[in-house]
């Protein structure tokens, strides 16, 4: 399937990933509908720092996918359905699990439901690395089980299997797209590349972590976007589970020091206890398996750990970008 020319719908375009994705997709030429969460501040999110250029080949509508009425409207005369709209942090899901429950599964829900009631061509579903939890065996590839180790995780194993249900029931073409840990411009500081490189870039030499021992396998944002576009361009990959991720990890203490020697700092990392998630909760270690992503698709990752985390850094010193982050608040 070629997305050029096609109506295509992105929930949750106004975060992170989700703003990145919409971007490309315009520049691939598609028709693009962008939901962002309603809010009475009329905040579009990352959207609203878009060139007039892009959002003018655009359709941005706001809502709540937690409202199956407006999810209807929204999916009605797409062709491809993109679905990223969810609730992601993983320390606010043990405050409030019933939030989680209601965006990430009964949103999906929603979004399935009319999807397959108006005939979408394919919905691309996005799920996470962390409904695996700590790793069993590395690499980590689609077969392994799943653990629900937060809130979080386990509502958004709950939301794959909504998704992947209604393939089984009702053959809509639905993919399940896993990416690993994305990071680039844009992310909020909920995520530790982001907090780290903003606590430096506004001159701190002691930086406050959780957990330094655990592995993570970073991708830049650049990378996971490609491969929603190739998951959804190809058509092998309906009814599928499909992990995104480069199959290298690194400790968050070894990606703390690669920043650091990058940004020529020297810095004393403390441990804050509020960063810690309960023992039991912890991802100890990612590391994905991208063969079947690879053989379905062709893709393959462009950027490096050391690349994606110079234009991470690049974009996150600059004056205007840096304003935006609350650095001394820590974001749950």
């Amino acid at each position: 399937m070629k997305l050029q020319n096609k109506k295509v719908l992105v929930t949750g375009a106004d975060g992170f990933i989700g703003s990145h994705l919409a971007e490309r997709l315009v520049g691939l030429g598609a028709t693009v509908r962008a939901i962002a969460y309603y809010n009475s501040f009329n905040s579009w999110g990352w959207l609203d720092t878009m060139s007039a250029e892009v959002l003018n080949d655009m359709e941005v509508v706001t809502g709540d996918v937690r409202d199956p009425s407006f999810v209807r409207q929204a999916v009605k005369g797409n062709d491809v359905v993109f679905h990223l709209a969810a609730l992601i942090a993983i320390p606010y899901s043990y405050q409030s699990p019933g939030s989680y429950v209601d965006t990430n599964i009964r949103g999906t829900l929603h979004v399935m439901e009319a999807a397959r009631d108006l005939g979408v061509e394919k919905v691309i579903h996005t799920s996470t690395s962390e409904v695996y939890g700590s790793a069993q065996y590395v690499p980590i590839n689609e077969d392994h089980p799943l653990q629900g180790q937060s809130p979080y995780s386990a509502s958004k194993i709950g939301a794959d299997q909504i998704a992947l249900s209604f393939h089984l029931s009702f053959n809509t073409p639905v993919a399940v797209l896993r990416p690993f840990n994305t990071y680039g411009p844009r992310q909020s500081l909920r995520a530790v590349i982001p907090t780290i490189i903003t606590q430096i870039a506004s001159g701190k030499n002691k930086i406050s972590l959780g957990a330094l021992h655990p592995t993570r396998d970073f991708n830049y944002v650049e990378d996971t976007v490609t491969a929603f576009l190739d998951v959804a361009a190809s058509d092998l990959t309906s009814g599928k589970v499909i992990n995104s991720g480069s199959g290298r990890e690194i400790s968050i203490g070894d990606v703390a020091g690669e920043i650091a020697r990058l940004m020529n700092s020297n810095i004393e990392i403390v441990c804050d206890k509020d960063r810690l998630r309960p023992e039991p909760s912890e991802v100890q270690r990612l590391r994905a398996d991208n063969t079947r992503l690879k053989q379905l698709t062709g893709w393959s990752p462009r950027f490096t750990l050391e690349t994606g985390l110079e234009k991470t850094i690049a974009w996150f010193t600059q004056p205007e970008n840096l304003a935006r982050y609350k650095v001394d608040i820590y974001n749950r």
